[in-house]
């Protein structure tokens, strides 16, 4: 969601609600429909403080669940680097059939899959090079120390990969729970009502208008807030791109061609098998 749609419902929605004010209020007694005021605004104040806790927590969950989508992605885009490098000590046929699948590994998640991360329809599909590169490896047979070590190294390294790559498309399909949202938008909606009983035709229309309109603006903002952290794969300001992982693909570009390697590689620019 960019800026524009998001400015665009804090209006229309801040519209709605002052609108609603300004209706009630042509009806409203003067000195509005509390007896009195001092008790109604206690009552609001719990109101708003048990919305107000079940947001922070609710906005702590689904940042913590950002967070972890965004660090994944960079750990991810580090150990696929580090597996270019442990690849060249592997022996030959298999040192180059793995330095190639890696890199159609990083073009792959920079590229197709990352799409269908935004679109919401990755699932729990693997990375289609990954499992190529696990074939490749079962036809290794470590002769020296150091090719042992390797192997070793690899291994370990392919584990990280893995979770970390787990920890980025867990963030692709939300945290938050249909039933937080539904409790979340009926508190909204107790908040929106009661705000109307708080109308009174003896106070000036600018002023009613601005005691809702604040309010709705504030938790049309928070709700929209919510949205972009369950949902940290998308487009605008806020969403997460593949910023690491290309990083990683210019690093292991230089890399190779630091070391004169020229490979023949099993895929397109955005990761498709050829």
């Amino acid at each position: 969601m960019n800026l524009l749609i998001g400015a665009a419902i804090v209006v229309a929605a801040v519209s709605a609600a002052v609108a609603a004010m300004l209706l009630v209020r042509r009806r409203a007694p003067d000195g509005g429909y509390f007896n009195d005021g001092d008790r109604a605004a206690g009552v609001f104040g719990v109101l708003a403080t048990g919305f107000a806790v079940l947001l922070g927590f609710v906005v702590f969950l689904a940042f913590a669940s950002y967070d972890a989508a965004r660090t994944g992605a960079e750990t991810e885009a580090l150990i696929v680097a580090q597996q270019v490098e442990t690849a060249q000590l592997l022996p030959s046929p298999a040192k180059e059939q793995l330095t190639g699948q890696l890199v159609c590994y990083a073009r792959s998640v920079a590229g197709v899959q990352w799409d269908r991360m935004e679109a919401g329809t990755l699932g729990e599909e693997l990375n289609p090079w990954a499992a190529q590169m696990f074939r490749t490896l079962q036809t290794v047979e470590p002769k020296t120390p150091s090719e042992e070590s390797a192997y070793d190294i690899w291994l370990s390294q392919r584990q990280d990969r893995e979770a970390a790559r787990n920890d980025r498309i867990h963030g692709a399909v939300g945290v938050i729970p249909t039933p937080l949202w539904l409790v979340l938008f009926f508190t909204s909606g107790l908040i929106f009502l009661y705000m109307l009983f708080f109308a009174d035709s003896g106070e000036r229309a600018v002023v009613q208008a601005l005691l809702m309109g604040t309010v709705i603006a504030v938790l049309t903002s928070m709700m929209l807030l919510l949205n972009l952290l369950d949902d940290p794969f998308h487009d605008g300001p806020g969403g997460l791109k593949p910023v690491a992982m290309e990083r990683a693909l210019q690093v292991i570009d230089e890399e190779l061609a630091a070391t004169g390697a020229d490979l023949a590689l099993p895929c397109d620019a955005r990761g498709n098998a050829k």
